[in-house]
C-alpha cells in the first residue's frame, strides 16, 4: 500500500544541510506495512505515522521489508567477490559509463537518485558525485551488502528490501533510477520516476564473459533478452545508449571472484570450477560487454 498523497508532495529536499542521507531521504520513504508516509527519525529507529517502527542498523541502514520476498540476496562470500573484482577496477569502463551517461541525460531537477538491487553501491557513488544537488538511495536485499552501501557516500542512504514486490518509496519521487545486473520490476520503476525522470539499464552482452562460461558450462545470456527489454519498457523510449567492451587481465584468484560474484556460482561444483581456473595462463583476457541504456517515459 502507498499513501496516494505521498507521490505528490514537493521533491525540495536540499543536500547542504547537517542531516544524514538516511534523515532526509526518509521524507520519500513508505511504511511496508501500511503504506503511511514520510518516516521520521525517532532516535535508532525510522517511525511512520501509523506507529509502525523499524531498527536503523549499526551500521546505518534500515530494513524496510514487509515479510514477503522471493530471494534472501546475496550473502558475504559473493559480496566479497564483487568488492574484489569492482574494488581492484576491472569494471571501471562501465562505471564511468553509466556516470556520464546519467550526468548527461538526468533532469536538472533530480533530487533522489536510486539503485534498485544496487548491491554495495559502487556505481551509485560516482553518480552523486556528478550530482552534488541530489541525495542517493540503495535498495537491496544482501545485509552484507547493505552495510557497505550505507557508508559508500556521504550523500547514499541504504534500505533493505525486495525489488520484485512494492518499493517503500513514494511516486514520482526519483529522477534516476538505475538497474546494474538487477532485476527489473518496470510497474515499480514507472511508479516512483519522476514526469521527466530516467531510469538506466545494464545488461551483460552476448560475449560477456565467454572465456569463462565455456570452460565452466555456465549459462550463457538469452538470446531474446533485448526483445525481452522492450516489451517490459514499452512505454519508455531510449535517449541514450553504448555497448561497453573491454579486455579484463585476471589472475586466478580473480577469475575465481568474477565467477563468484554472479547468481551462476551458486549452480557449480567447486572442485571443477577451481580445476578449470587453474588450467588458465597465469594472466588470462577475459572479454566484458555490458549494454548501458538510458530510457525515459514516452512524450
Amino acid at each position: 500500500m502507498h499513501s496516494p498523497s505521498a507521490g505528490r508532495q514537493a521533491d525540495t529536499f536540499p543536500v547542504t544541510d547537517d542531516r544524514s542521507a538516511l534523515d532526509a531521504v526518509a521524507r520519500r520513504l513508505t511504511c511496508p506495512h501500511c503504506g503511511a508516509a514520510p518516516l521520521q527519525r525517532d532516535a535508532r529507529s525510522l517511525r511512520c505515522p501509523r506507529g509502525h517502527s523499524f531498527d536503523i542498523a549499526r551500521q546505518g541502514y534500515v530494513s524496510l521489508l514487509s515479510g514477503r520476498r522471493r530471494h534472501r540476496g546475496d550473502d558475504a562470500a559473493m559480496v566479497a567477490a564483487r568488492e574484489a573484482v569492482l574494488g581492484g577496477g576491472h569494471y571501471q569502463p562501465l562505471r564511468s559509463t553509466i556516470t556520464a551517461l546519467v550526468a548527461e541525460h538526468s533532469p536538472p531537477t533530480t533530487r533522489l537518485v536510486v539503485d534498485l538491487a544496487g548491491g554495495t553501491g559502487h556505481y551509485l557513488s560516482p553518480i552523486l558525485d556528478a550530482l552534488p544537488a541530489s541525495w542517493g538511495l540503495t535498495v537491496d536485499l544482501s545485509a552484507a551488502a547493505l552495510r557497505r552501501a550505507s557508508r559508500t557516500h556521504r550523500l547514499a542512504a541504504a534500505v533493505a528490501a525486495d525489488v520484485w514486490e512494492p518499493l517503500p518509496l513514494a511516486g514520482r519521487t526519483a529522477g534516476v533510477v538505475l538497474s546494474v545486473f538487477g532485476p527489473r520490476n518496470t510497474t515499480e520503476i514507472d511508479r516512483i520516476l519522476t514526469a521527466d525522470g530516467i531510469v538506466t539499464l545494464a545488461t551483460a552482452g552476448p560475449e560477456h564473459l565467454w572465456e569463462l562460461r565455456d570452460r565452466l558450462g555456465m549459462i550463457g545470456v538469452d538470446p531474446r533478452k533485448a526483445d525481452r527489454l522492450r516489451r517490459a519498457f514499452a512505454g519508455f523510449s531510449p535517449i541514450a545508449g553504448e555497448t561497453v567492451r573491454w579486455r579484463l587481465a585476471v589472475k586466478h584468484d580473480e577469475a575465481r571472484a568474477l565467477v563468484a560474484m554472479g547468481p551462476g556460482a551458486h549452480h557449480l561444483d567447486l572442485g571443477q570450477r577451481d580445476q578449470a581456473i587453474d588450467a588458465l595462463p597465469g594472466l588470462t583476457g577475459i572479454t566484458a560487454e555490458i549494454d548501458v541504456a538510458v530510457l525515459r517515459r514516452h512524450r
